[in-house]
């Protein structure tokens, strides 16, 4: 089986070698850059599995980088981890809302890093959510079509709101999803809502959902994702 290759582009490079050594280590194949214009470059002529991609980079910025890959039929498929300091949440934000999958802060631990790797690798980037489609995501059954939601197989009463900000958490597990993203996905674009009042349909879901409340996490400064089961 042919390796899977990440594109990481870091431009310190005492980090930049550490990642390339574990990664390599666990059987990936390895391709980096320490400028964003030319990580663009490279990316566009050879598309990685995946693109492992620092936000302070000289030339183009991490999110830069993010929108053009993005923009382009070639590369917009391909799966971002996006790798912050502890200060940049609004950055991760605006990544996230660029089409970056995930985050990971600095300083990390190499295991997680690894293993962000791996789930990103593996999770297929869902196509557009079909509304009224049944969704089952471990012990949480939503059919919106009959404004039903079951966990554990037992029947829950949910506002419309809250059924549907969970149905679109749980029909794409593991992604993170800022808040801006869940209530264009349940208003519109034009919907105008605080984040207050996203986290406090939230607070209503958890309630509702029991002991099971805990399948949908906070991450903090940027929105929620539903758990994926291990």
């Amino acid at each position: 089986m042919a390796k899977k290759n990440i594109f990481v582009v870091e431009d310190e490079e005492d980090i930049l070698d550490l990642i390339r050594h574990n990664l390599v280590k666990e059987g990936f194949a390895v391709s980096v850059s320490a400028n964003g214009t030319e990580a663009v470059k490279a990316i566009r002529r050879k598309p990685p599995d995946l693109i492992l991609l620092d936000l302070m980079l000289p030339g183009m910025d991490g999110l830069e980088v993010c929108r053009a890959l993005k923009k382009e039929p070639e590369t917009a498929e391909i799966p971002v981890l996006m790798v912050t300091a502890k200060d940049e949440e609004a950055d991760v934000v605006a990544g996230l809302e660029l089409g970056a999958d995930d985050y990971i802060v600095k300083p990390f631990r190499m295991k997680e890093l690894i293993a962000r790797v791996r789930a990103a690798l593996r999770r297929k980037r869902p196509a557009a959510i079909d509304r009224e489609a049944p969704v089952k995501a471990g012990p949480v059954e939503i059919h919106p079509g009959r404004h039903e939601v079951k966990v554990n197989g037992e029947p829950v009463e949910m506002t419309f709101t809250e059924l549907r900000i969970l149905h679109f958490l749980a029909s794409r597990p593991g992604w993170v999803m800022t808040r801006d993203q869940i209530v264009d996905a349940v208003r519109g674009a034009d919907y105008a809502v605080t984040d207050r009042a996203v986290d406090f349909q939230i607070v209503g879901i958890r309630r509702k959902l029991g002991d099971r409340a805990d399948c949908i996490e906070t991450v903090r400064g940027v929105g929620y994702r539903f758990r994926e089961e291990e």
